[in-house]
Order: structure tokens, then C-alpha cells, then sequence
């Protein structure tokens, strides 16, 4: 007799959840009945196409990856628009915003993160948004007039492909970045210095070591101030300065959380029911944006799911990428380095070309390219696979084609 299907419920439709549903239907097809709740009324689409849909390189429909019909045609319930508000873990019951009360077996949260808001007087004017999902985008393209002007807040890289592309539909853009450097976290300041003339070579504007401090305006946005006392006019304000985990859910139910969902190396949380993956996880103290690792996530997850319980995560050093036209950067790993670290550094000024290599003993631990990144993922194995670059070290600057036609010599 067949045994009767256990009910998984996922609570968040997007990339991280429906990656580890993916993953599970190829190992385990008939094991679950799953049902899906996701907070936007539509499928499930491809975040990181954002930049090029608001840049209009992209449509809405070349962004889906997973329509309607591909719910039905899976056996999946789809409840879109309609939250989770409410887990009863004692009952293993799911509570949704339109009252749907769903048991569950096993349980993941792919709640995801939200964009921070910098909590200033004003931030709560219309024309004041984020940059995470297709509302986000469709009140910036509402907004979108030519020579309107636009501040960006926030020099990451989810602050500059947004810059990019509100330049690209006509607007005036200024990025206002409280550090020196933009994208402080995953440049040196040599790249970030060659990126911002690039960047202005394009028309965008910046404001750096620069702190917002009112956003002005009565009915609606009308410009920024600064702590300098000097300001600037908008009609959009786009806040892209940082994430926060979306934990508030799993708080309630009695989970454990510190900045985010705290999971173990299955992806478990602190109750063996419940799973977690993608931004609203925390794994050995670290929570993630890119979507290398939320893959990875989803792979180990719907292992353990399906039964196959010999999956750990591991985390991995994840590369990044600035979705720019024309601007060509790649940043990997540890590119601070430290004591008993050393630098291998090319400049070429007239090429615009930028290399930064970080090692320690004989191995490479990091990677800033600007100009010049075919080499990137050769440093990336590199650095994944701890190789040692003895024989390598002097040729390892000018890249892997180099460096082989070195060793066949």
C-alpha cells in the first residue's frame, strides 16, 4: 500500500525557496504535497534581473521563472499575495493573511530580506523606495521622467546598478555614499577609484563621506538633506543602503534567531521540522546576499528533505559582479588581507586596466580585477581549491593562458 504524502509548506516564493522546491522535485517528486506562500501576487521571477529590467534592457515576462502554470503542472498550490502572518509550531499549523490554515508536515522559510531604510525624518514620502522587488521597480519607472532627478542612497552594488539605470532612462542621478569608496565592501580603493571615473564618465553623480539627514517634501518627495547643511532636489529617492533578514515571522513562532534565522550545516533551524534557506539564514555567524550560496543552500536543504541526509553545507567564497555596461569588475574573497599577507598589484593607467591578487604562504586568498576579468574565475579556483601558486607566483598577474604556456616552456 502507498504510504500517504507528508505536507510541505514553503513560506516565501522566491528564488531561494523555489530553487530548494526545484531541487526536490528531481530527487523526490511523489514524497510531498507542497503548497506555496508568497507575499507578491505573481510566480516566481528572477531577482537579480531587477537592474536590467528597470534599465529596460528586460521585460517583466524575460525575468519569470516560474509561471502559474508551472505550479499546476507540478502539483504545487500556489498562494499568491497572501502571507504567512502566523506559525503554530505546537500544532504544526501555517496561518496565512487572507485566514488559510495550512498543517505541515516539514516546514521551510524563505522569507528572504527587505530593503533597510534609513529611518530619517521624511522616509516615509511617497517617491521614497527600495530596490528589491517589480513594485520597487514600478514606482521608479512611474517616477522616471527625463531630466527628472533622482538620488540614489547607497554606493553598493545594488545602489549603482540602480544608478545606472535610471541614468539610462534620462533621469539625473546622484549616488550618495557615506564612505569614500564605493562599493567599500567588495573594493580596494584603487578599483573604487577607477569605477567612480568610470561611473562619471557615464553621467552619474556622487556624493561621498556624505550622511543623510532629512528627506524633504509634503505630499510627496522633493529633495534630500545632508549633515553638511547642503542638499540636493529629487523626485525620487531610492534607498539602497543595505538589507535587514525578514525574521520577524520565525520570531514569533519561538524560533531562534540572532540576525537572522539561525540554521545548522542541513539548513535546520533549532526545530527539526522547520527548514531555512536563502537572506533570512544564519549559518556558523555569517547571512547571505548573493546567489551563489543561496543555491548551494537549496542543494543540501532538499537533500535532507528528500532523505538523502548525507548533504552539508559548506560555505564557499562567492565572486562579484557589477551589472554595468562597459564596466568590467570581478572581486573575490579576502581582498584586504592582513598580517602575513602580500600583495601582487598591476596597474596599467592607459589601459584602465586593475589587478589586485591577495596570498597567504602560497596560496591566493583574494581578487580585485577592473578592466580586465577573463582571468577571474581562474583566481576563484584558485582561491576555492587552495592551490599552491609556487610555480605560478611570477607569472600569475598576467593570467592562466600565461601562466600555462609558461609551464608547456
Amino acid at each position: 500500500m502507498r504510504k500517504p504524502k507528508q505536507s510541505l509548506v514553503v513560506v516565501g516564493n522566491g528564488m531561494a525557496g523555489m530553487r530548494t522546491v526545484e531541487e526536490l522535485l528531481t530527487l523526490e517528486r511523489d514524497l510531498y504535497d507542497i503548497t506555496v506562500f508568497g507575499a507578491e501576487p505573481h510566480g516566481n521571477y528572477n531577482r537579480i534581473m531587477l537592474s536590467p529590467l528597470l534599465a529596460g534592457d528586460k521585460q517583466v515576462e524575460d525575468i519569470m521563472l516560474h509561471t502559474r502554470q508551472w505550479y499546476a503542472d507540478n502539483g504545487i498550490v500556489l498562494h499568491a499575495g497572501d502571507p504567512i502572518v502566523k506559525i503554530d509550531r505546537r500544532r504544526r499549523f501555517v496561518h496565512s493573511q487572507k485566514g488559510l490554515e495550512v498543517p505541515y508536515d516539514r516546514l521551510l522559510l524563505a522569507t528572504g530580506s527587505s530593503p533597510f531604510i534609513i529611518p530619517v525624518p521624511g522616509h516615509t514620502l511617497p517617491g521614497v523606495v527600495g530596490f528589491r522587488d517589480l513594485a520597487d521597480v514600478a514606482t521608479m519607472l512611474a517616477a522616471a521622467i527625463p531630466g527628472a532627478q533622482a538620488v540614489v542612497i547607497g554606493g553598493g552594488l545594488l545602489g549603482l546598478e540602480a544608478a545606472n539605470a535610471l541614468q539610462r532612462r534620462g533621469m539625473h542621478v546622484t549616488v550618495v555614499h557615506a564612505s569614500a569608496c564605493l562599493m567599500n565592501q567588495q573594493l580596494d580603493p584603487p578599483a573604487a577609484a577607477l569605477l567612480k571615473t568610470a561611473l562619471e564618465d557615464k553621467g552619474l553623480h556622487f556624493r561621498m563621506d556624505t550622511q543623510t539627514t532629512h528627506i524633504l517634501g509634503r505630499k510627496r518627495v522633493e529633495g534630500v538633506a545632508f549633515a553638511d547643511g547642503s542638499g540636493l532636489p529629487a523626485a525620487l529617492v531610492v534607498m539602497a543602503a543595505g538589507v535587514r533578514p525578514n525574521i520577524a515571522l520565525a520570531q514569533s513562532a519561538g524560533l531562534h534567531c540572532e540576525r537572522a534565522i539561525v540554521v545548522d550545516d542541513t539548513l535546520q533551524t533549532y526545530d527539526p521540522r522547520v527548514y531555512a534557506v536563502g537572506e533570512c539564514v544564519q549559518h556558523r555567524s555569517s547571512t547571505f546576499g548573493l546567489v551563489a550560496p543561496l543555491w548551494d543552500q537549496a542543494r543540501v536543504c532538499a537533500g535532507h528533505l528528500a532523505g538523502a541526509g548525507h548533504r552539508r553545507y559548506v560555505q564557499r567564497a562567492t565572486p562579484t559582479k557589477l551589472k554595468v555596461t562597459g564596466v568590467d569588475l570581478y572581486s573575490v574573497g579576502d581582498f584586504i588581507g592582513g598580517e602575513g599577507s602580500e600583495d601582487l598589484v598591476l596597474r596599467d593607467r592607459r589601459s584602465g586596466i586593475y589587478k589586485r591578487l591577495v596570498l597567504k604562504g602560497d596560496c591566493v586568498t583574494g581578487a580585485v580585477l577592473y578592466g580586465d576579468v577573463r582571468d577571474g574565475p581562474w583566481y576563484f579556483d584558485l582561491i576555492q581549491q587552495k592551490t599552491d601558486i609556487r610555480t605560478l607566483r611570477h607569472g600569475l598577474l598576467f593570467g592562466e593562458a600565461h601562466c600555462k604556456h609558461g609551464e608547456a616552456a
